[in-house]
């Protein structure tokens, strides 16, 4: 079915839990052929946001539609695949069969043996889904998620207790999903994989969505810099007074401090007598933006 409405789209969406929030007036949409990375801390609303965009749970306000329905139309139709942390896995089957299964469900399927490759399970595709470690559970799930040609891929830490090779397996399939025009939305808490494989990052914080980007677009709305240096002999009450410093750490004789206004906090360094060694100036990373942008909304809730 074609269509120009986009792959996901909540309009003011809510959802809350007694007295807790978890999604506050969320409004968003993803187009085809996104990688996006859902980021935020424990109790941010990222899981509960993956439920409600699949239909697990109901907003309590807002709409959330997928291909301009409603989501369990568009998973009944075979357009979405989904692996989730908390996903089940059936017991006292084989892999191979709880493979053959899937496809055997899906409207586009793939051949199950090239499933079970894809996902680097052929090894165990003989052994019972509930005699697998965690790793391996988790690998299963990713061939479960790809089972099919789905048009949006939905991951909740999907990397986790996976190997390196594994891993990396996993995010080239992904790429490449992404590159035919699928999107991919995925929740994590590996910052450093959010930026190297998203084009477009989400930063959720109490249900409310802070930040929507690239990863330099994110980290330039962290608005600080790092600054990072070696002294002889430190004062430390000396340098937390140097102006536009949000955070400093001393190590030994390293000193590595977080800026809003770099070049003013190494005037005033200077300015103070200090001679630092290998000074250091460069922008934050993904999880150093991530931090400061979500510290500094707390600050405000004070």
């Amino acid at each position: 079915m074609t269509t120009t409405a986009p792959v996901v789209a909540f309009d003011q969406v809510s959802k809350g839990y007694g007295s807790v929030r978890a999604v506050d007036g969320l409004t968003l949409t993803l187009r085809p052929g996104q990688t996006v990375a859902l980021l935020g801390p424990n109790g941010a609303g990222k899981s509960a946001t993956l439920d409600l965009l699949l239909g697990l749970k109901k907003p309590d306000s807002g709409t959330v539609r997928l291909f301009g329905t409603s989501p369990r139309d568009a998973i009944v139709a075979g357009r979405v695949g989904a692996m989730l942390q908390s996903g089940g896995l059936m017991d006292e089957v084989t892999v191979a069969e709880l493979v053959r299964l899937a496809c055997d469900l899906h409207p586009k399927p793939y051949r199950p043996s090239e499933v079970l490759s894809r996902a680097g399970i052929e090894q165990i595709a003989d052994r019972k889904v509930d005699k697998l470690s965690g790793g391996q559970a988790q690998r299963v799930r990713f061939a479960l998620a790809t089972a099919d040609d789905s048009e949006l891929i939905v991951l909740d830490e999907p990397t986790t207790g996976m190997d390196v090779t594994t891993g990396q397996a996993f995010w080239a399939t992904m790429r490449e999903r992404a590159g035919r025009g699928r999107t991919v939305l995925f929740a994590t808490h590996y910052l450093e994989e959010a930026d190297a494989v998203a084009d477009r990052v989400l930063v959720l914080h109490r249900g409310r969505l802070l930040a929507d980007g690239t990863a330099a677009e994110i980290k330039a709305k962290a608005g600080a810099r790092r600054i990072s240096f070696d002294l002889a002999d430190t004062d430390e009450a000396a340098l937390r007074g140097l102006p536009f410093v949000t955070s400093l750490t001393v190590s030994g004789r390293t000193v590595r401090i977080q800026s809003t206004d770099a070049d003013a906090t190494v005037h005033a360094l200077y300015g103070l007598g200090l001679y630092p060694r290998d000074l250091e100036v460069a922008g934050l990373g993904l999880e150093q933006a991530f931090v400061a942008i979500t510290t500094a909304e707390e600050a405000k809730a004070k």
